[in-house]
């Protein structure tokens, strides 16, 4: 029997730890969340104090009866779950689960805390115990509470008004708003023309060039040169004035130094795997993920960096002595500056408890470890290797040289820049990505140059420019900008990307982000009727309250109580006097010539669709969906009368079936008879012909005489081959087919009886109805920093 049972959220960090405790202790997963709020209505309930309706996760059931089994044998808990708001949650929500399972009863329940998967780490972490922090899960608890009202009153207004299927969030909206706000920006952009000369040199045969500076005595500015004929008239000048030559008149030469970047947050690490890596977000999180848990290096699995969600680039006094050992012996003594380098967290709440994104060390070198990773594994770890050995070394040194080369007189002057490295120092290990970086002209060599000195002047160019609008954000700059605004927290943002992914709200285009015509129509909803709620400036102060709850500054109701009373109101009104043609940003095209009615581009219930007429009208509105692709602010009238020539009738198929052409909710479409078959992207649905409707409609009777094996019409029935090989479905349940039976011989009564037997489909989420008994009470307001969000001085028995 193990004397004490350690509970952390993942089987691989349970074998990892298993590993440093010995046989006393048994290490079990709760594989995450074991507890959430009830899928529905009710889950939060403002009028008792905001309290919170929980269930079990019902795929976590089995996991929580195991630790209810192994814990009656033991005589202590260990709750080690990670070491944040999160982490803090899961420890209470399982403690909640036990205390009302009975298996706490004389039972030590203590909270183990650490910051990395090591030896050391667990060991200390396993002698200085503490309680449940009660000020870490209200601010959870607020933050979830939060999130399940803004989603579960806001969403269904926008089913309501807009179409089903959409979704509104305390965080998700503010960074929605902001990828519109840049799209907006980009599309009001006005492209201004300037003008350029560049002087192509060479100096002792090696060529460089300079741009031109100073015309007729006065400084240029960007838009001075404006057009082809004041380029020409100057570059004439100039000409003439060189003669074939320039003069060095001027010689500014310095050194600059480039201090390294400091070691990763869960932000930076997010930033630069984006960059450098090409991963997502969620990736990099994911990667970084099993490097904490724990790598198999051979002796058994070991945490190689420490925890991957920190605001902090603090560097614990060891890891730093290590460090510069390492770099030491690798690099030489001349890379190592004379005191260690400190880093100063910016961030408002980050725990300075918590460390910077490190290795657990730097002597487990990406090369020693590699054949132990997968791919994506070894680049993050090299990344965050080089990144936090390149901080604690000697800073870069540059020689910068900038000359002004005369035309003549010193009227006329081109300058030339560049920067030669006299030390590398950090960069020999890392340099810092950059988002939409341009080739700086610094960077450039330049031969040697002295006062005086004659250069020829091979060529003189004048090069014609646009401005160009700001870049789309990628995901890299997307976190930044949420970041800088204060808006949620590092470790939320991929699930904030993924969701606008998911909702359609944005599409990719070449690794950036471009609002959808419903993203954009959602986001014109909110900003224009709850601008207070997606206001970059309120949703960071909120932030700073949840901060301010989980530093034990403020309780977690009255915050609450400060959002709920406007935010309901403002549902209410707007549910009853937001008509569905507004908010769905109906915009009118012109009139029909033919009809006489007006033609307008609406978001309908299953995408944009253009109307004729209104519903006003006698005659009933006829509609059309616009092909994908086809943005609603950019269609035309032209382009939108074309839509209503669908659909067109080419002709029969050999057996006599009508086939016609259409566009729908799923794009273009060839029917014939009662059957569907997409056109292929190269296809027009306004000039397709018969001849090659009927080759789509060929292609798609092949696949669907290999999909099905057999179908029973009067039943309902079919046997289907599947993507995992056959089976049998009637549209509302699927069952496996015997190994020993051949699908082809399958009679209907067997078909029956294998569906009658087969597994019921899983509800909502898989979250298990809670028994009556077992609703939190309502906390009261004068205990809400010692009771957590749904009440009670339950965590009182844990040792402090």
């Amino acid at each position: 029997m193990s004397k004490h049972l350690v509970i952390v959220e993942s089987p691989a960090k349970a074998k990892t730890i298993k590993k440093y405790l010995g046989p006393d202790y048994e290490v079990m997963a709760s594989y995450g969340h074991v507890r959430d709020l009830v899928p529905k209505e009710g889950a939060v309930d403002p009028d008792h104090g905001f309290r919170m309706n929980y269930q079990v996760i019902d795929r976590n059931e089995r996991h929580v009866e195991s630790i209810v089994k192994a814990l009656r044998k033991a005589d202590s808990l260990l709750l080690a779950t990670d070491p944040d708001r999160e982490g803090e949650a899961i420890s209470w929500h399982l403690y909640e689960l036990l205390r009302e399972r009975g298996v706490l009863d004389d039972k030590q329940v203590q909270r183990v805390v650490f910051y990395e998967i090591t030896q050391r780490a667990v060991k200390e972490a396993i002698e200085h115990p503490r309680g449940l922090s009660f000020d870490l899960i209200n601010a959870q608890q607020a933050r979830r509470a939060l999130d399940y009202l803004v989603g579960f009153k806001l969403s269904p207004l926008l089913w309501k008004k807009i179409k089903r299927g959409l979704s509104a969030g305390r965080v998700q909206s503010p960074a929605l708003r902001m990828i519109v706000e840049r799209e907006e920006e980009i599309e009001r952009f006005q492209t201004r023309e300037y003008w350029t000369l560049e002087a192509d040199l060479d100096k002792s045969g090696q060529a460089f060039n300079a741009k031109l500076h100073t015309l007729d005595g006065k400084k240029l500015d960007q838009f001075d040169i404006a057009d082809e004929a004041t380029a020409s008239a100057a570059r004439n000048t100039l000409l003439s004035a060189a003669d074939g030559k320039l003069r060095v008149a001027r010689i500014e030469k310095k050194q600059r130094r480039r201090n390294p970047a400091p070691p990763f947050t869960t932000s930076t690490l997010q930033q630069e795997a984006v960059r450098k890596l090409g991963f997502s977000a969620s990736r990099a999180m994911r990667v970084a993920q099993q490097l904490y848990e724990g790598i198999d290096l051979g002796a058994g699995p070991i945490g190689l960096i420490t925890y991957m969600r920190t605001d902090s680039v603090t560097l614990a006094g060891e890891a730093i002595a290590e460090i510069r050992r390492l770099i030491e012996q690798r690099y030489g003594r001349d890379k190592l500056p004379e005191h260690p380098r400190q880093y100063k967290t910016k961030a408002k709440n980050a725990q300075e408890a918590h460390e910077a994104v490190r290795p657990t060390s730097v002597m487990r070198t990406p090369e020693e470890v590699k054949r132990h990773l997968t791919t994506d594994q070894f680049k993050l770890y090299d990344l965050i290797w080089k990144r936090t050995v390149a901080c604690q070394m000697q800073h870069a040194t540059l020689d910068t040289v900038s000359a002004d080369l005369a035309a003549g007189s010193e009227r006329h002057l081109f300058r030339a820049s560049g920067s030669s490295v006299r030390d590398p120092g950090f960069m020999a290990v890392y340099q810092e990505g950059k988002d939409d970086a341009k080739e700086e002209s610094d960077e450039r060599i330049l031969p040697p140059l002295e006062e005086g000195d004659i250069v020829k002047l091979e060529a003189l160019r004048a090069e014609q420019h646009f401005t160009e609008p700001p870049p789309r954000y990628t995901e890299a700059s997307l976190v930044k900008a949420l970041e800088e605004y204060g808006i949620g927290r590092p470790s939320t943002y991929a699930s904030i990307i993924s969701t606008l992914q998911q909702r359609e709200y944005v599409e990719m285009d070449s690794r950036r982000f471009i609002p959808t015509d419903i993203g954009r129509i959602v986001n014109a909803f909110l900003t224009q009727h709850f601008t207070q709620y997606v206001d970059y400036d309120f949703t960071a102060r909120l932030e700073d309250e949840l901060d301010e709850i989980s530093r034990g500054e403020k309780e977690w109701v009255p915050v609450m109580e400060g959002f709920w009373s406007s935010f309901k109101e403002q549902i209410e009104e707007k549910e009853a006097t937001v008509t569905r043609a507004e908010a769905v940003q109906s915009r009118e095209l012109g009139i029909d010539p033919k009809s006489g009615r007006p033609v307008s581009v609406r978001m309908g219930r299953y995408g944009p669709v253009v109307q004729i007429g209104t519903k006003d009208d006698e005659e009933k509105p006829r509609f059309a969906g616009l092909p994908p692709g086809k943005k609603m602010d950019a269609v035309t009238l032209e382009e939108a009368l074309e839509l209503f020539k669908l659909p067109r009738e080419l002709g029969e198929t050999p057996e006599g079936e009508p086939v016609s052409v259409n566009i729908g909710r799923f794009g273009p479409y060839v029917k014939f008879g009662s059957r569907y078959a997409s056109l292929k992207p190269e296809d027009d649905p306004f000039s397709i012909e018969l001849a090659r409707a009927l080759e789509l409609v060929a292609e798609k009777k092949e696949a669907d005489a290999n999909k099905y094996i057999r179908v029973f019409d009067e039943a309902g029935v079919q046997v289907v081959n599947g993507r995992y090989g056959p089976y049998i479905t009637d549209g509302n349940k699927n069952a496996r087919i015997p190994k020993d039976r051949d699908p082809k011989s399958l009679t209907l009564e067997e078909c029956q009886a294998l569906l009658a037997a087969a597994p019921e489909r899983k509800g909502r989420r898989g979250v298990k109805k809670a028994a009556p008994k077992k609703k939190a009470a309502a906390p009261k307001k004068a205990a809400a920093k010692k009771s957590a969000a749904s009440g009670g001085e339950s965590g009182a028995g844990l040792t402090r």
